[in-house]
C-alpha cells in the first residue's frame, strides 16, 4: 500500500467523523430550538408572565350594562363594562350573560337600578337587528312612572351593547306587552335607543 493511499483513508476517516460529530450537534440544538419555541407558545400551562401572573382567560369578554345615575334633576343611564364568559358571535348567549349581570343588581359605586330585584331573564334572543328579551312578570311591579321609565331604559340600553341600532321586544312571561305596570306605561314596540330618547325623560 502506498503512503499515499494511507494518506487518503486517514483523511476520509477524518471526514466522516466530522460529518458525524456536525449532525449531531445539529440534533442537538435542533431539539433545544424547538423546545424553546414549544414553550414560548401561549396557552402553555408552564409557561409564567415575568410579573407572576398567569395569562388572561382567552374566553373573556367585555360587556356593557347600564345603570342609573342620578345628576340631581333626573337620571342619567351610566354604562358599565363588565367581563363575561361568551363570545360575541353568539350574540344570543353574551347578551344572556350581560342581562345576567344586570338582574344580579349593581355592585359598589356602579350606581342604581329601577330593575326590582325579583325580576328574572326567562329568555333572550338575538337575531338580525332584533332582539327579544322575555323577563318574568316581576319586573312590571313596584315603583313610579320615573322608575318604570328608568327600568325600560336599562333593558333597552343593555339589550342594544352589540347593535346600538338594535330593535327590542320586550316581553313578560313570554307575551309582548304594550302597556307596563299599574302607572300605564305605554311602550312603543319595537324599542330603540332613538324612541327611547324621543318618547321618555328619565
Amino acid at each position: 500500500m502506498t503512503e499515499q493511499n494511507k494518506t487518503n483513508r486517514i483523511s476520509s476517516g477524518v471526514m466522516a467523523a466530522i460529518a458525524t460529530a456536525a449532525v449531531a450537534v445539529a440534533g442537538v440544538t435542533g431539539y433545544f430550538t424547538l423546545q424553546n419555541v414549544s414553550n414560548d407558545t401561549p396557552g402553555n400551562p408552564d409557561i409564567v408572565n415575568p410579573d407572576g401572573a398567569n395569562p388572561p382567560a382567552t374566553n373573556e369578554k367585555e360587556a356593557t350594562i347600564y345603570w342609573l345615575q342620578s345628576n340631581g334633576t333626573g337620571f342619567n343611564l351610566e354604562p358599565q363594562g363588565i367581563q363575561v364568559q361568551a363570545d360575541k358571535n353568539k350574540p344570543s348567549e353574551f347578551l344572556e350573560a350581560a342581562f345576567k349581570s344586570l338582574l344580579a343588581g349593581p355592585t359598589e359605586g356602579s350606581g342604581s337600578t329601577a330593575i326590582p330585584k325579583e325580576t328574572k331573564l326567562l329568555g333572550i334572543k338575538a337575531e338580525g337587528d332584533e332582539v327579544r328579551v322575555n323577563l318574568s312578570d316581576d319586573f312590571q311591579f313596584g315603583g313610579g312612572s320615573a322608575g318604570m321609565i328608568g327600568r325600560v331604559g336599562q333593558v333597552v340600553y343593555t339589550a342594544t351593547t352589540l347593535n346600538p341600532n338594535a330593535k327590542v321586544f320586550l316581553e313578560l312571561n313570554g307575551e309582548q306587552i304594550e302597556v307596563l305596570g299599574g302607572e300605564g306605561l305605554e311602550l312603543e314596540q319595537p324599542l330603540t335607543r332613538e324612541n327611547f330618547t324621543k318618547n321618555f325623560e328619565l
